[in-house]
């Protein structure tokens, strides 16, 4: 289990972003693509929020939040020091909640959040958009639009649907993932879709490899 973060030094995490971003270009090079079409999001889950200043100095200007409550926190008190998303699980009842602090919203899955953010769209940040996360395994125990209802889920979005996002299933080799973010891709471009949120701290170089334009990495900036 991952434990909350203390003791965060500038220099470590400096050095941990200047890495990520080489191996995040090494991969896009390989695919042929630009390294700068893809950000590098921060999962603050386990950075609590006195911490975070270290996180803007060594560089990171991308957070992604995992609960509605740690957003608000750590809005209130940084909220000028990062660019923020929300990146877990989009329950209903604190869609009203999120939608003013957010440019993205990386986890819409469900008809109940649809009517939470039309209901509440005049809260919501300028600009807001969101990404629709695909339960491409089938997977029960998974949230997720699953392929075949995409197309009237993303027509029923009272906001502007920018891409795409999925969690594949667990996996110990990275090339595993691989089939999983290559159909993403696919589903994204399909529908003319950019943005794929895609690949974590594990398997982010083979995510960006098949066009991720958004990592979430947490351990490795943070170890």
């Amino acid at each position: 289990m991952v434990q909350v973060i203390h003791g965060l030094e500038v220099a470590r995490v400096r050095a941990n972003l200047e890495a990520l971003r080489a191996e995040v270009a090494a991969a896009a090079e390989l695919a042929g693509r630009d390294p700068s079409e893809v950000e590098i999001l921060a999962a603050g889950k386990y950075v609590p929020s006195e911490e975070l200043p270290v996180l803007a100095v060594a560089g990171i200007a991308l957070v992604g939040e995992n609960r509605a409550q740690d957003l608000q926190e750590k809005v209130a008190a940084h909220g000028d020091l990062f660019t923020w998303d929300f990146i877990g699980a989009l329950q209903s009842k604190h869609v009203r909640s999120i939608v003013p602090h957010v440019r993205l919203i990386h986890s819409l899955a469900s008809d109940s959040a649809l009517r939470e953010l039309e209901r509440h769209a005049d809260r919501a940040r300028p600009g807001l958009r969101v990404l629709v996360e695909v339960n491409l395994a089938g997977d029960a125990g998974k949230s997720g639009i699953v392929p075949e209802q995409l197309d009237a889920f993303i027509a029923r979005s009272p906001m502007p649907v920018a891409g795409l996002m999925t969690m594949p299933p667990l996996a110990e080799d990275p090339e595993q993932s691989r089939p999983w973010f290559r159909r993403l891709r696919d589903l994204a471009h399909a529908r003319g879709l950019r943005e794929l949120s895609m690949g974590t701290t594990q398997d982010f170089s083979v995510a960006v490899q098949e066009g991720a334009t958004i990592v979430r990495i947490g351990t490795r900036l943070y170890a």
